[in-house]
């Protein structure tokens, strides 16, 4: 049975767009704002979650891991979901039980409830995202679908930048059970929205008990164990650890179990063959790099704010929601420009600036903060959209009507990975940095240099001037020493940081030029 038999008609209306439609649009790119923002919301709270149910900084990693394999787990099962549900009735059931877990992450009691409470909420959560994307595919004319992918790209984009800013204000005004209470207010106008805007569609459960779960099976244990492995091979010495080699081995065994099994089934939950046409191939690639760029960027320099400038959450937030505000100005200008001009131009000018900004941070020193940062955080929020709203249209670009809600899934999740890639490129990238930098500083700044000599004299006698005895002020000016040294090395290690998240993205500009010329859906949606 074909499934384009059980498929909505997908793209079909070229007419006037009821109000209803875009009510259901606007719902749907609020839940994907809202999935994206509670993968980062954790991050600047973290300290003080940890504190409450009393766990170490190593442990409370799973915080995030678990959100992150639950969502990356789905966002692949959702073409299926939503031909099982119909998109109107898992948008709403799939919001519900993500606001009940988000409620219940905000009660938790210990570690262990935190972790199941933050994995059931990246599963019901995860979906949203490319639903989102795929609403704007399925229900829009190819006329409109620039202004909805313009809006899908914000939440990419907008979202990891909003996620720390928004969880330092509401972690220092009302406690960190707040970040998750939040989802209440867009979770509701999401379900107010999607009720409205999208009509009753049967469900289709013949289709849940006919699925691929052996497919599913691979997938899950594949994405599942990869994140796993990338979120916390650094922290436990990559494959030193048994561990983190026994779960390198299972992401091998599931990622090439459910290639041959999508390779041999009919009709597989999600149709893997997309990658094999060029132009999808080169945006879901692409939208790995941008993963990297978007997350990496936005782990690297709230460490380096907390750690080096000694910044508050909300300090952190102070400088980069200048990643975020410009954007909403920039995207519907980008939006008009990608109907008319090659896309490859305006997605390589957005590399440019992206990659630029990452480049202009590989130069900070001890001093850096919310005045010399503003600069390379406009220009990056200047770039992002460029990438973003281009590379949904090389993904959609020539993908017929019934394997939209798989390139949407395909293009989500390899966005997703890649940030994960990306996070733990930087995270080993930052402690090895450090240490060779440590080392090479140690060379110079020796007991037998004479400026060294100099300098400790200076401290000592600092020291001893406010009262220390000779012997506590020569040990504190040792200290002294070795804590400027240590902080100088990690500075240069984040510098190594945004230099390799600048490079790779200036690099991609070529692989971009492999694929075909491309203009927004405006022109009907086709290849070119």
């Amino acid at each position: 049975m074909s499934s384009t038999n059980t498929l909505p008609a997908y793209g079909q209306a070229e007419g006037a767009i009821s109000p209803r439609t875009w009510v259901a649009v606007a719902a749907g790119m609020l839940g994907a704002f809202m999935a994206v923002l509670d993968i980062q919301i954790t991050n600047s709270s973290l300290k003080d979650i940890l504190g409450s149910l009393s766990a170490t900084q190593e442990e409370g990693s799973w915080i995030s891991t678990a959100y992150l394999v639950a969502e990356i787990i789905v966002i692949p099962l959702t073409a299926l979901l939503t031909r099982v549900f119909s998109l109107r009735g898992y948008m709403l059931g799939t919001t519900a039980l993500f606001l009940v877990f988000s409620t219940l992450c905000g009660f938790a009691w210990n570690l262990e409830s935190m972790i199941v409470f933050r994995m059931a909420q990246g599963f019901t959560g995860g979906a949203l995202i490319p639903m989102a994307m795929t609403l704007v595919m399925t229900k829009l004319p190819p006329s409109k679908r620039s202004t909805g992918m313009a809006l899908f790209g914000l939440t990419a984009t907008l979202a990891p930048a909003m996620g720390p800013t928004l969880g330092g204000y509401l972690s220092e005004l009302y406690g960190w059970p707040s970040i998750f209470y939040i989802n209440w207010v867009p979770g509701l106008l999401l379900m107010a929205g999607i009720a409205y805007g999208l009509d009753k569609e049967k469900f289709r459960l013949d289709q849940l008990w006919n699925a691929d779960w052996l497919g599913i099976g691979f997938m899950a244990l594949g994405l599942g164990c990869l994140t796993i492995f990338l979120e916390e091979g650094n922290s436990k010495d990559w494959f030193d650890s048994a561990f983190i080699v026994t779960f390198a081995g299972l992401a091998i065994v599931g990622l090439l179990g459910w290639v041959v099994t999508s390779t041999t089934r009919e009709q597989p939950f999600v149709n893997l063959g997309l990658y094999g046409q060029r132009n999808f191939l080169v945006a879901t690639v692409l939208s790995a790099v941008m993963g990297m760029g978007l997350y990496g960027s936005s782990f690297l320099l709230p460490l380096f704010l907390g750690q080096i400038a000694g910044y508050s959450p909300m300090q952190i937030g102070e400088v980069i929601m200048w990643v975020g505000l410009p954007q909403l100005f920039i995207m519907p200008f980008v939006a008009k420009l990608s109907g008319t001009i090659d896309n490859r131009i305006l997605c390589t000018f957005g590399l440019l600036l992206f990659g630029g900004s990452c480049l202009m941070n590989a130069y900070m020193d001890a001093s850096t903060g919310y005045d010399q940062l503003m600069l390379s955080q406009i220009i990056r929020a200047l770039g992002q959209p460029f990438v973003m709203l281009t590379l949904s249209n090389f993904a959609m670009n020539g993908i017929s009507p019934k394997d939209m809600p798989s390139a949407s899934s395909l293009f989500n999740m390899t966005r997703n990975l890649g940030g994960s890639i990306g996070i733990a490129l930087l995270a080993t990238s930052l402690s090895q940095r450090e240490h060779f930098h440590s080392q090479r500083l140690g060379e110079s700044i020796t007991g037998f240099s004479l400026a060294t000599q100099e300098r400790l004299d200076q401290m000592t006698q600092a020291f001893i001037g406010q009262g220390f005895d000779p012997s506590g002020a020569a040990n504190m000016a040792l200290k002294a020493i070795d804590g400027i040294v240590r902080r100088e090395a990690y500075v240069m290690a984040y510098n190594d940081g945004f230099f390799i998240v600048g490079g790779i993205l200036l690099s991609c500009i070529l692989i971009l030029w492999l694929s075909d010329k491309v203009k927004s859906p405006g022109g009907g949606g086709g290849g070119h």
